[in-house]
């Protein structure tokens, strides 16, 4: 929130339209949100010089009040109205807050043109019991008749509420800041406040020393006060504070508020009879324990900065002073500290702590350290002139800060290409000269000095274009459409796949869902059959989002209790997305998860339950759709959290690529189904796909089955039927497993369709025969098989 009012101490405003210039402020890129302004039409100074009872009320009075120009009649209840009053007058026509307009009434047969008013009802002051209680608002007896009362008690303010972009720097955040941007607008000179003090000839380095012990704090300034007066604060500084949203204290903290709302930089003042002769700026102890002036027991970690002595923390460097340094009604003497700290660590120190102040927001954005010895002296100055302090000579400061000025060299055609405008030399200087930017000019080449309050800008072409541009005007920018050679949009890459696979999986019924990234420690160790390392966070938000996951699959687990405890009873989904693992390797992987009903046919009564073959069949479909079919294949393996019966790894090329099967019951007491494939591996395999013309010659099919031992696998059976067939054996299906009645306990039946074709010519039985009669040879012979039903 920036006061306009106070604005005006350092640039002239004066004659602007100041809504009009909050729409030149946004046009050039700073967003004015709102504008809040107090100044109410038809408000003046009146004079009660007769007050009378209501001759028909026992409350209300009759009232004539002078206004300057004429005198009204006023009917009026408030319990303190009197004769020689001054007070606020709402005249005829003024429109008080909430839209009520104050019109020409008669009160009780009584005629009355106005109203005389308490601050609630101007919207100056929240309506209680206690202001309600002390009726309309007393001026003082010199405040003049007829002036606008508002102007009188210097609360005619006009305040900008800003929604300032990420990337720009805190200089909005502080009226000076602000102040350089409107003259950068209006083309004005911005006047810095007067920051002068007397010192005595006692130096602050003979009572105080400074130790600085952590890389964190690049810059720490600090100055003595003595015999301050703490006492109310001045009405301008109350006023411009509660305008800002700050509560006034007391003279000394105001100041302190005051200058960080005024230079941009926050301030600390310590009692310095409470902290001893040094300070120490290192970093905290591992839960160390901290009493912050909010009266809240505070545990640290390394990672946080502190200001101590040598007995105890006295501030948590950045965020919040300690209630052991308190400035208090006490306090005669004050060390005053103005510093910069590492942005990222009070960042993460206030977000930590849960303990977001005025300061804080300021350090996180990084400061300026020319303001740091500005603010410093402002604030010596304010002490001096509102709390009768005696400034100590000297100043003990800590400096370790890079004072590499930014300097930037271009001309005028870099930023014109660019910007794609035509900018000449002399407008160039016109906005460099209205930025406030120092620069020489020679040989049609301009050399920029950034200033160090513009920390949001870096020394290179695009950001000085950008700030040309943003105050020549970007409605000067001329639209006009790319040349360009232009083709065909597509996806490409991971995305390319990423798409066709969440198309084909859609099609079959399943549904997409997507999950955090982010994983607990438990879920995390889960599903480990590529023995894959998490990463962990250093600094997680909360424990179940500490972990970086390597697969999916516990995610999709999670989704299914959801549904579960809601009444879903058929869970259909897959998901698609990225895992690393402690090396940062990048890997996509495709998770599908299956439970309860596949198909449910109501009027039929029929039901297709999932299980392990029907999810095997949505893994063959999506590989032929993706090219894959006859390089793939079903290996039994010991996989991690899965059934050791009815689980398999998915090999494409001898390559394993993914897993299937079923939870392990120990697990999951549910029958799920799950599947998991490296989508990495995939896209390096696929290969554009070669289609082979239909046979115009009728196919021929047999079907045979085998009688085997349990712990043969069919793979093994159909490896030798696809050897054996040759090249007139253009396909393989199993179409039942029979295990029960005529069949040995440690046996099993396995049918195959098998189908052959010749693309060239019609197949003769008999050749047909010869090759089905070698088959059932050859599997007899070399899988110990036996023909069914021979």
């Amino acid at each position: 929130m920036i006061s306009l009012e106070w604005v005006k101490d350092y640039i002239d405003i004066e004659n602007e339209d100041l809504k009009e210039l909050a729409v030149k402020i946004t046009k050039a890129g700073i967003n004015v949100e709102k504008v809040i302004s107090n100044h109410i039409n038809n408000l003046v100074i009146g004079k009660v010089l007769e007050c009378v009872p209501h001759p028909d009320s026992d409350h209300l009075n009759v009232c004539k009040v002078d206004v300057g120009n004429e005198i009204l009649q006023i009917v009026c209840g408030a319990p303190n109205v009197r004769k020689d009053l001054k007070v606020i007058v709402s005249r005829v026509g003024a429109i008080l807050p909430g839209d009520f307009e104050i019109k020409k009434s008669v009160i009780r047969g009584v005629e009355s043109n106005g109203m005389m008013c308490a601050l609630y009802e101007l919207g100056l002051e929240e309506k209680t019991e206690e202001t309600y209680r002390k009726g309309i608002h007393e001026l003082d007896n010199d405040a003049p008749i007829g002036v606008d009362p508002l102007k009188y008690l210097g609360l005619d303010n006009t305040l900008y509420e800003l929604d300032i972009h990420k990337h720009r720097n805190n200089d909005c955040y502080y009226h000076i800041g602000f102040a350089y941007e409107i003259g950068a607008i209006i083309n004005k000179k911005v006047k810095l406040p007067d920051d002068s003090y007397t010192e005595i000839s006692d130096s602050i380095k003979d009572h105080f020393k400074l130790q600085v012990n952590t890389s964190k704090c690049p810059y720490f300034l600090a100055k003595m006060v003595k015999n301050i007066t703490i006492k109310e604060s001045p009405d301008f500084i109350k006023k411009r504070l509660i305008a800002a949203g700050m509560r006034p204290i007391n003279n000394v903290v105001d100041i302190s508020n005051y200058v960080m709302l005024e230079y941009g930089q926050p301030t600390h003042f310590y009692d310095f009879d409470k902290i001893g002769d040094h300070l120490i700026v290192r970093d905290a102890k591992e839960n160390e324990k901290i009493i912050t002036l909010d009266e809240k027991e505070r545990i640290l970690s390394k990672d946080d900065i502190v200001i101590a002595n040598d007995k105890e923390a006295l501030c948590i460097a950045g965020v919040m002073g300690g209630l052991n340094s308190e400035v208090t009604d006490d306090t005669k003497n004050i060390l005053i500290e103005s510093a910069i700290f590492e942005a990222t660590s009070i960042r993460y120190t206030s977000t930590k702590l849960n303990l977001k102040s005025e300061a804080s927001i300021r350090y996180s954005k990084g400061l300026n350290y020319e303001y740091t010895k500005k603010a410093i002296n402002r604030a010596c100055h304010l002490l001096e002139k509102y709390a009768d302090a005696t400034i100590l000579s000297d100043i003990v400061s800590y400096d370790d800060v890079d004072k590499t000025k930014k300097i930037v060299k271009f001309k005028a055609e870099e930023i014109n290409k660019m910007l794609g405008i035509k900018i000449n030399n002399d407008d160039i200087k016109l906005e460099l000269n209205r930025l406030d930017f120092k620069f020489n000019f020679k040989n049609d080449v301009f050399e920029v000095e950034i200033p160090n309050r513009r920390l949001d800008i870096d020394p290179n072409i695009n950001d000085i274009a950008e700030e040309i541009g943003r105050l020549y005007g970007y409605h000067n920018l001329k639209s006009t459409l790319p040349k360009t050679e232009i083709r065909k949009g597509k996806y490409v890459g991971d995305v390319k796949f990423r798409k066709m696979i969440s198309k084909r999986l859609r099609s079959l019924g399943l549904n997409e869902c997507k999950t955090y990234t982010l994983t607990s420690p438990e879920m995390a160790s889960k599903f480990r059959y590529d023995d894959k390392k998490n990463i962990v966070l250093n600094k997680p938000m909360s424990v179940d989002k500490s972990v970086i996951r390597t697969t999916l699959i516990p995610s999709l687990l999670n989704v299914f209790e959801y549904n579960k405890t809601r009444k879903v009873d058929d869970v259909l989904i897959y998901e698609i997305s990225k895992t690393y693992d402690d090396a940062y390797n990048e890997d996509t992987k495709i998770a599908i998860l299956m439970q309860g009903n596949y198909l449910i046919n109501k009027w039929q009564n029929t039901k297709i339950a999932v299980d392990f073959y029907l999810i095997k069949g949505i893994v063959e479909d999506l590989l032929n759709y993706l090219g894959l079919a006859n390089r793939y294949s079903f290996e039994v393996g010991n996989i991690t959290d899965l059934h050791p019966g009815i689980s398999a790894e998915i090999i494409l090329d001898k390559e394993k690529i993914g897993i299937i099967g079923r939870v392990h019951p120990k697990l999951k007491k549910d029958n799920i189904f799950v599947v998991e494939l490296s989508m990495n591996k995939l896209m390096k395999n696929i290969k554009p796909i070669k289609y082979i013309e239909a046979s115009k010659y009728p196919e021929i099919k047999k079907d045979l089955a085998f009688i085997v031992k349990k712990d043969v696998q069919s793979k093994d059976i159909m490896t030798q039927i696809k050897k054996s067939g040759g090249r007139l054996l253009t396909n393989i299906d199993i179409f039942d497993v029979y295990v029960g009645e005529n069949i040995a306990s440690d046996e099993k039946s396995i049918a195959y369709s098998l189908t052959f074709n010749d693309p060239t010519r019609t197949l003769s039985d008999d050749e047909v025969m010869e090759v089905f009669n070698k088959i059932i040879k050859d599997v007899e012979e070399k899988c110990k098989a036996k023909l069914r039903d021979k």
